[in-house]
């Protein structure tokens, strides 16, 4: 298994995916678990909600997406938008993170002074959420990328997955076997982005 920062380095966005996983299910539910039980959140708000899409359950999420970007992605270019969804079904699982406003909402009403950037801190908390379980699958030898069509499926997934309305859907992550290599990444000199005073 890879360290930390070694599944830090090596992180990256992964669309080609196979129907396989090198760790059993058992042990993605106890990454998930760790994960949403210590990824810090504003006041210890505890705001993030995690579901786990396997098996068909996950295809059936990537057809509802598929569905709703046929009637929205005109015909010429719909044929490159379903080989993308493609990709993600292909994977073995993906995990959608959600954020409870009911939890944002009674912290906006107690501490009003800060009403306004309980959202803000929301979304803080569920990117270090994401990030977290993104390097865990990377650790584990899974490939994973971070999609949003949110704004397309939110409600027909609460529905289908009878899940709370006050539950906002920010974030999709398709995840397997990785089937091709990243490509190459560029970085920006680090002596531009780090300042070190000592």
């Amino acid at each position: 298994m890879k360290t930390f920062f070694e599944a830090v380095r090596d992180r990256r966005s992964i669309y080609g995916l196979s129907k396989e996983s090198p760790v059993p299910d058992s042990r993605l539910r106890e990454m998930i678990s760790i994960a949403v039980k210590h990824a810090p959140s504003a006041y210890n708000s505890q705001s993030a909600r995690v579901v786990l899409l396997l098996g068909e359950h996950h295809d059936r999420f990537w057809n509802m997406v598929k569905k709703v970007l046929r009637k929205k992605v005109s015909p010429e270019k719909f044929p490159q938008t379903e080989e993308k969804i493609e990709s993600f079904r292909n994977g073995y699982g993906t995990i959608l993170f959600f954020e409870d406003q009911e939890v944002v909402e009674e912290l906006q009403h107690k501490f009003p002074l800060y009403a306004e950037r309980f959202g803000l801190w929301s979304q803080h908390s569920s990117g270090m959420l994401q990030f977290i379980l993104w390097t865990g699958l990377e650790s584990e030898g899974l490939g994973a990328s971070l999609q949003h069509y949110s704004n397309l499926v939110e409600d027909e997934v609460k529905k289908e997955w009878s899940l709370p309305r006050k539950w906002h859907l920010l974030a999709q992550m398709p995840f397997g076997m990785p089937t091709v290599e990243p490509d190459e990444k560029e970085f920006e000199p680090l002596d531009k982005r780090i300042k070190i005073f000592d």
